[in-house]
């Protein structure tokens, strides 16, 4: 059985979504972050990053990055068509996917979340924060206007690219940062399917 390495309401809760889209099996374990769980020499063993997600596979191989875990989960079950068919489509889709995650997460949210990583004294916590706001709201930008052409979903069909842009429309909201009108129709309708409420429930989160 897989073993997933998982934080509640972390970008972790992308991969939890498709992992239940695929109704696959696995056992789950749940890594504090606050508590320092991902800095143990055992979890250091499987992932020397110290990042979640985790997907120790089978075979005992761990994939420890968002973006290659949700690449590997697409093609390893092609039938459930979690990429576009095309291969210009899936180049772009990667791309897509690389933004929301090494620019509107990495790059904004650190800096609203772990805001003292970025500064040397106290005075420049609420610049940083904002600068972490900035760069979210025109990452946010940027996805919406590809969601405007688009069916709902990023590429028509739902796709391991909505659910990494899930992740950040729920940091969003819960951070009080308004998303683009496109955006707000994509979070809609990512909770309309009932897996989406499904793990949102078992990581604690009972939205209205």
């Amino acid at each position: 059985m897989m073993s997933f390495y998982m934080t509640p309401g972390s970008c972790s809760t992308g991969i939890h979504i498709l992992l239940e889209e695929l109704e696959l099996v696995f056992h789950a374990h749940v890594i504090s972050l606050p508590a320092g769980d991902n800095q143990t020499p055992e979890f250091l063993a499987i992932n020397p990053k110290g990042t979640i997600p985790v997907l120790v596979l089978e075979d005992g191989r761990s994939l420890t990055d968002f973006v290659a875990i949700a690449w590997w989960l697409a093609m390893k079950h092609p039938r459930y068509e979690l990429l576009p068919q095309s291969i210009e489509d899936q180049a772009e889709l990667l791309g897509v996917m690389n933004d929301i995650v090494g620019n509107i997460h990495q790059q904004g949210f650190t800096r609203i979340f772990t805001t003292e990583r970025y500064c040397q004294n106290e005075s420049e916590l609420d610049e940083i924060k904002r600068h972490g706001e900035s760069l979210v709201k025109i990452g946010l930008d940027r996805i919406a206007s590809k969601l405007e052409e688009t069916d709902g979903y990023l590429f028509n069909n739902f796709s391991i690219a909505d659910a990494a842009l899930f992740y950040v429309e729920f940091w969003a909201t819960r951070s009080n940062i308004p998303l683009p009108s496109a955006c707000q129709h994509h979070y809609k309708l990512m909770l309309s399917r009932p897996v989406v409420k499904q793990v949102l429930s078992e990581e604690g989160y009972h939205l209205r």
